[in-house]
């Protein structure tokens, strides 16, 4: 059966190119950052809609997209997840408590377009909050089956330790994701994914791959990660190195910032500023720099091929689209689940649908 996929907060297309690389077909993508677009279309090569999620009104995707009745209608979304994270929940802010509208804008496109699927990706923490455990009782109530877990991207053969949620929720059945594929024992190292890269100085661009570069380093910065160990802290260096912040009794407990990561296993998860040393274990095991466009991309499992920007690279923009984006191999992970579950209950009459 052919599916078509709506994919909400699509961002650069991490989850939409997964999706589609598993063999669903995606007919649009909707994001309200302009600077989104480029990549989205080059890569994706479908619609993407600028539009705020709540002026996106269901009648428009079911006209648009989904006026076969035959297809299976996926909707599939990843929510900021900056007011879910466990940092975020510590600070109230009212910039913070209006980005939780954006799980209420999905429910209300649920109940507006009633899709056959359905899929979100977030951050762990946000199962915890009450907003989550009403999405699933809604979901519940338009008789969806749900599963949802907490995946360790590893367990995939993603190189980096990322922990996101992944809901599934179908009106067919029973749906759940694929079996892992690794063990601790066969993860993909960091040096496995980036080893092969050419060594480059922090600063310095290398003409044959524009993205291959990160920013300078300070005299300062670049004396602590010559201190710097695989795997160890700032209590490695000399108390002259150490700052301010980091005798204080609130300092202590961020070990990893400033880290250099270990060649023989996954990299630390990849966050919007992966490019900056001083924001997480974002060191080099060999080199003296943070991590560079390039290999935060491959770490975020995109293809070298993928198409970031039309002109001139703004790291801090591509650190955003690169960082925020759904894992491209978490993507295929939720593609594949889907597609055996709609092998699975194939044929059954589309009144359960109903």
């Amino acid at each position: 059966m052919r599916t078509s996929a709506i994919d909400l907060f699509c961002g650069v297309g991490g989850l939409s190119y997964g999706l589609k690389k598993a063999g669903i077909t995606v007919d649009a993508g909707i994001d309200l950052d302009e600077t989104c677009q480029y990549a989205y279309e080059q890569n994706v090569k479908t619609d993407f809609l600028l539009k705020d999620i709540s002026k996106v009104r269901g009648s428009e995707i079911k006209k648009t997209y989904w006026s076969n009745k035959e297809e299976v209608k996926i909707l599939a979304g990843c929510a900021p997840c900056q007011p879910f994270s466990t940092h975020s929940n510590k600070i109230k802010t009212d910039k913070r408590t209006k980005k939780w509208r954006l799980i209420a804008e999905f429910q209300r496109l649920i109940e507006e377009t009633n899709p056959d699927i359905v899929t979100m990706e977030n951050v762990p923490n946000l199962a915890n909050q009450k907003i989550f455990k009403d999405f699933v009782k809604f979901l519940e109530k338009k008789k969806y089956s749900i599963s949802y877990s907490n995946v360790y991207c590893p367990d995939y053969g993603i190189p980096q330790k990322r922990r996101r949620l992944v809901l599934l929720a179908s009106k067919y059945g029973e749906i759940n994701l694929i079996p892992k594929t690794h063990s601790k024992e066969n993860y993909v190292t960091l040096k496995q994914a980036i080893g092969h890269l050419p060594p480059v100085e922090a600063g310095e661009i290398i003409k044959s791959d524009p993205l291959h570069w990160t920013t300078k380093l300070s005299d300062i910065n670049l004396k602590r990660m010559k201190a710097s160990k695989p795997n160890g802290t700032w209590l490695d260096w000399s108390d002259e190195l150490k700052l301010a912040c980091h005798v204080k009794n609130t300092g202590k407990t961020y070990k990893s910032v400033y880290g250099r990561m270990s060649w023989n296993e996954p990299s630390s998860t990849i966050t919007t500023q992966f490019y900056n040393f001083g924001t997480g274990r974002f060191g080099h095991p060999k080199q003296n720099r943070a991590l560079t466009i390039r290999e935060a991309a491959i770490l975020q499992t995109f293809p070298d091929t993928y198409k970031f920007f039309e002109t001139e690279p703004f790291i801090k923009r591509l650190g955003i689209h690169i960082g925020n984006a759904v894992p491209v191999e978490l993507g295929v992970v939720i593609g594949k689940s889907i597609k055996q579950h709609i092998k699975r209950y194939h044929g059954k009459k589309r009144s359960i649908l109903v």
